[in-house]
């Protein structure tokens, strides 16, 4: 089935969504992007990317160039930005990775962050109850090595949180566009 990954204006299949990190890798095969390449895949203005910089959501770029964990985290803002406060945002990737200037502290890469909620959201038609999304955690994050203890729980945490959210915005945009039919 077709979707736009979220937190993107890139489309692909829900089918293909263990292959979006190597579609992702392809993107970088000339080296880390420029700030209007960023802006276009998340489908935001250069000036809030830079506003997120300055306020210290992430680390600035190098040499004018963002890295794919700075992209999937302007992602992960992204996607959640649509619900939460920028502040609550700021929260929830602080609660998971400490600094989030600095990522010497950080209990998960952001690009993995990312990957595993787009694995997630992929499978958000089946994820009808409690049970149905613990199994859905645990398979998705099987690969990750927790650095400390509590790092999966506080992990899984995060990734319900943005699954709700993500789940919220949809909603949302389909109440607008639902509105907007009848308007």
């Amino acid at each position: 089935m077709q979707w736009t990954i979220p937190g993107t204006t890139l489309t692909g299949h829900r089918e293909q969504a263990d292959e979006i990190g190597r579609q992702f890798e392809g993107l970088y095969l000339a080296g880390d992007l420029a700030l209007g390449q960023v802006a276009s895949l998340a489908g935001l203005e250069n000036h809030i990317i830079q506003n997120w910089v300055k306020r210290g959501f992430l680390a600035g770029p190098k040499n004018k160039r963002y890295t794919m964990e700075q992209l999937c985290r302007i992602l992960n803002i992204n996607v959640l930005r649509g619900t939460l406060p920028l502040e609550q945002v700021q929260v929830l990737m602080s609660y998971l990775n400490g600094s989030l200037t600095d990522e010497s502290d950080d209990l998960v890469d952001d690009t993995v962050l990312y990957f595993y909620f787009v694995r997630l959201a992929a499978r958000c038609p089946e994820l009808a109850d409690e049970e149905t999304w613990q199994d859905a955690l645990k398979e998705v994050t099987a690969d990750y090595a927790e650095p400390v203890p509590g790092a999966r729980k506080k992990l899984e945490n995060v990734l319900r949180i943005m699954m709700t959210a993500w789940m919220a915005g949809c909603l949302k945009a389909r109440a607008e566009e639902m509105l907007g039919q009848i308007q």
